[in-house]
């Protein structure tokens, strides 16, 4: 660009047109680049995604595999149980000179205490076979315990009809020396429902709360997962 000051002679001014230009698009360049640019925050892994329910029904309701599985362990602490009742029963025995005469004299106190242990074993046994139902499914171990306790009833049922299609047949319970127990029929009778109902109901309240007890280790994991 020239320019005249009088008479005297031109003056040129440097040409900045062009610079001033190329500055100009490389910013509006560089704008259009930031506002291009999207700042993703930290966020957890699972943000954004659809998140998975646990709860939802597949995960939930009664397991045939950990029911049974829980069954199999009842068995083997109701034996395991057993074996340990009859060594602590031979050894008191022995030390307190406890003889059968000394339990037929007393026979509606041993029969108490008799059938008390046996509810209570297997009380135990059961509790053992709902936890580790429960603790298998992880998800409503109140269910697995009571497929655990359903089992043996089935089972138990099973067991009683062939029993009795084969004294049927072959007249085992004549067979059987029985003992000479000194109580009435009344008192055996008596004894012998209230002893049914207890091993109904008790093992079936033991595996319910073993199946809860097994499924709160889950729990305990989830909540410190939240």
């Amino acid at each position: 660009m020239e320019q005249r000051y009088g008479g005297t002679d031109t003056m040129t001014e440097p040409n900045v047109s062009s610079a001033t230009q190329r500055y100009e698009e490389a910013r509006a360049a560089a704008e259009r680049a930031m506002t291009t640019v999207t700042v993703v925050p930290d966020r957890p892994p699972t943000q954004g995604a659809m998140p998975i329910d646990v709860g939802l029904p597949p995960y939930r309701g009664f397991k045939f595999g950990a029911a049974f599985f829980g069954w199999l362990v009842m068995l083997s602490m109701a034996a395991l149980i057993t074996v340990l009742i009859a060594g602590a029963g031979i050894g008191i025995s022995n030390v307190l000179d406890y003889t059968r005469a000394d339990a037929e004299r007393q026979a509606g106190t041993a029969a108490m205490v008799a059938a008390a242990v046996l509810v209570l074993a297997v009380s135990i046994a059961f509790y053992t076979g709902g936890y580790v139902a429960g603790r298998l499914a992880r998800f409503d171990g109140a269910r697995q315990g009571f497929g655990v306790w359903m089992f043996s009833l089935l089972l138990a049922a099973l067991a009683a009809g062939l029993g009795a299609y084969a004294n049927s047949l072959y007249d085992l319970v004549d067979r059987v020396d029985r003992p000479d127990v000194p109580l009435s029929n009344d008192d055996l009778l008596t004894g012998g429902l209230i002893t049914a109902a207890a091993l109904l109901m008790l093992p079936l309240l033991a595996a319910l709360l073993g199946g809860k007890t097994g499924q709160r280790y889950h729990d305990k994991i989830d909540d410190l997962l939240d």
